[in-house]
C-alpha cells in the first residue's frame, strides 16, 4: 500500500476490496457515479469477470461509459435503476461491492443517497455475497440528509452479526469539515 492509498478513503476502499477481488469475479459498483470504481473494479476481474453497476441519473451513466470506452472496458453492465433493486438484476453469488454514499461529484446536489434505500442495498449485497467476499461504503456526509445516513448505516452495519461478518470502520479523526468514513464489510 503506498500513501496515496491512506490519503483518500476510495483509494483505501480500492485497497481493500483489491485484495480479495480476483479475475472472473463477478462484482458490484452500487453507486456508479463518474465511473471510477467501475473501471477499478472492471480492470481488477478482468475480461473472464463481469461488473454491474447502477446508478439513478442520465449523467452518472454516460460519464461512466465514456470513461469505459475510453479505456476499451466492455465487461460492465450499466444500470439505470435504485441500487436497492440490485436483486432485480443479479442472482449469482458476487464476490464484491462499492458503496460512496453522498452525492455525484459535479452533479445535482440536490439528488443524494437515502439511507432507507442504501441499507436495502446493503442487505441485499450481503444476501449475495461469498464467503470471503467484501463490500465497501464510503460514506461522505457534508450535505443535506448526510448525517442522518451516516447514523443509519453506521448503525446498521454495528449490529451485524460478528460470527457472519467482520466489519472495519475507519475515521480520519483529526480532519474537520466531515471527512469521509469508510466501513469494510467481510463475510465469514
Amino acid at each position: 500500500m503506498d500513501v496515496k492509498s491512506l490519503k483518500r478513503a476510495t483509494e483505501l476502499a480500492k485497497f481493500f476490496i483489491g485484495t480479495i477481488i480476483k479475475e472472473g469475479d463477478l462484482v458490484v459498483d452500487a453507486t456508479m457515479g463518474n465511473g471510477n470504481d467501475t473501471l477499478f473494479l472492471a480492470q481488477t476481474v478482468g475480461k473472464e469477470g463481469s461488473v454491474i453497476s447502477f446508478d439513478i441519473q442520465d449523467l452518472a451513466i454516460l460519464n461512466t461509459k465514456k470513461l469505459l470506452d475510453k479505456n476499451n472496458i466492455n465487461n460492465s453492465k450499466l444500470i439505470q435503476d435504485g441500487h436497492e433493486n440490485i436483486d432485480r438484476y443479479i442472482s449469482n453469488e458476487i464476490c464484491g461491492a462499492m458503496f460512496n454514499l453522498g452525492y455525484l461529484p459535479k452533479g445535482d446536489r440536490n439528488i443524494v443517497t437515502k439511507p432507507e434505500t442504501t441499507i436495502v442495498a446493503i442487505d441485499k449485497c450481503l444476501k449475495l455475497l461469498k464467503r470471503n467476499g467484501i463490500i465497501t461504503i464510503v460514506i461522505y456526509y457534508g450535505h443535506l440528509g448526510g448525517e442522518d445516513e451516516k447514523e443509519k448505516i453506521i448503525h446498521y452495519v454495528e449490529k451485524l452479526d460478528e460470527n457472519k461478518f467482520h466489519v472495519l470502520k475507519v475515521d480520519y479523526i483529526n480532519q474537520t469539515k466531515e471527512p469521509p468514513i469508510l466501513i469494510t464489510i467481510i463475510k465469514k
